[in-house]
């Protein structure tokens, strides 16, 4: 097993810790082997510079000052080199980190008590010269390493969550490219057929003598003229993203719901017990009309013959409440044996809670059908 998956195994709290003991302990090791155990002033500022170490991330100058200190009077490494190499990965100011580098190879090369300091042997005094320097660039070399290491990585990672959200974004532009496509193919298809709906209803209309089957045939062009004029507005939509919607045709709206339920040629009782001066956004109520649309098309559908009550209220909140309950289908009457897809509730439920409503859909005691939907009044 290697160091780093060991470390990995380890609990969180051990994990940081670690960093941030391991060095001081390193340097409490280092003064007691300079300066011994015995009690005394080389002993005491050595073992304070170490344990100041502890608190070097959070205060990495103030730290760097104290060793200064052990150096210079207790002739210990660790502890100032640690804390300089701290400040060299926490700070970018480089007169910062000269200066500081400055200090420690003054206090490495300056001799406590000063009075000490002798220049007689010129080669010896070099060779301390040269060692307190290196001594002092050392830890800010590897510093500035360190921290362009990190800030390197930092990019690095930065750059790859850039591309993926790229190549997300391609995929989601290919994805609706495609869309549109299969949308205009859609309605090339769905509008020749229902245009054929249309052209028959007019004919039956015209040479047919009975005046419910004239009715009928009415019904059944207006409702093709309406499907071929939402098809063509969500096409519409698709073609020209980014156009001025007001251009477009209207969307339907809750009064609009009246006409739906004429046309629907179900049995519907229609309450409607909303404030009429109510103002609503018009997400809103296209929402509450798609809900009353898509369950009147599954009643059509899964309980041909059965009563149909849509509500529309209001709750404490201001709310708007909408229930389509459906009775339980009809033996007499045959099946339409329309198709479906089975996500005309789910998609319902998805807009619900894009708006921060709710929807639910379930089965009766009576053998019937409920959909309950919410909606807050703005969006």
């Amino acid at each position: 097993m290697t160091a780093a998956a060991y470390l990995h195994r380890l609990p969180p709290r051990v994990r940081t810790a670690l960093p941030i003991a391991v060095p001081a302990l390193i340097a409490a090791l280092d003064a007691l082997l300079v300066n011994g155990s015995a009690p005394g002033l080389q002993s005491g500022v050595s073992l304070a510079s170490a344990v100041a170490l502890l608190w070097r991330r959070r205060f990495p100058l103030t730290v760097f000052a104290v060793t200064l200190a052990g150096i210079y009077i207790g002739y210990i490494w660790f502890a100032p080199m640690i804390a300089l190499y701290t400040v060299a990965t926490l700070r970018t100011d480089r007169r910062l980190l000269v200066g500081a580098a400055a200090l420690l190879a003054a206090a490495h090369f300056l001799p406590y008590p000063i009075s000490g300091l002798s220049f007689a042997d010129r080669r010896d005094v070099a060779l301390q010269f040269v060692d307190a320097c290196v001594t002092a660039a050392t830890p800010v070399a590897l510093g500035l390493l360190t921290r362009t290491r990190r800030e390197l990585g930092a990019r690095l990672d930065e750059l790859t969550r850039s591309r993926a959200r790229e190549d997300r974004l391609l995929a989601d532009q290919v994805l609706a490219t495609e869309r549109a496509r299969l949308a205009r193919e859609m309605h090339d298809v769905v509008a020749h057929q229902v245009s054929l709906i249309s052209l028959q209803a007019g004919a039956v209309q015209i040479s047919t003598g009975d005046e419910q089957a004239r009715e009928g045939a009415r019904r059944i062009r207006e409702l093709s003229v309406r499907t071929l004029e939402e098809l063509r507005h969500m096409v519409g939509i698709l073609r020209a993203a980014g156009a001025d919607t007001e251009e477009l045709t209207p969307q339907p709206r809750l009064a609009d719901l009246p006409r739906l339920i004429e046309l629907s040629a179900l049995d519907v009782t229609y309450e409607n017990a909303c404030d009429p001066e109510a103002v609503r956004s018009e997400a809103v109520e296209r929402a509450a009309f798609r809900t009353v649309q898509e369950a009147l098309t599954n009643a059509r559908k899964h309980a041909p013959g059965a009563r149909v009550r849509v509500r529309l209220a209001e709750d404490a909140a201001e709310r708007l409440l909408v229930e389509i309950r459906n009775g339980p289908p009809d033996a007499a009457v045959p099946a339409p044996g329309l198709p479906g897809g089975g996500h005309g509730l789910v998609g319902l439920r998805e807009r619900a809670q894009s708006l921060g409503g709710t929807l639910e859909a379930h089965a009766t005691r009576e053998g019937g059908f409920v959909v309950r939907a919410g909606f807050p009044r703005e969006h």
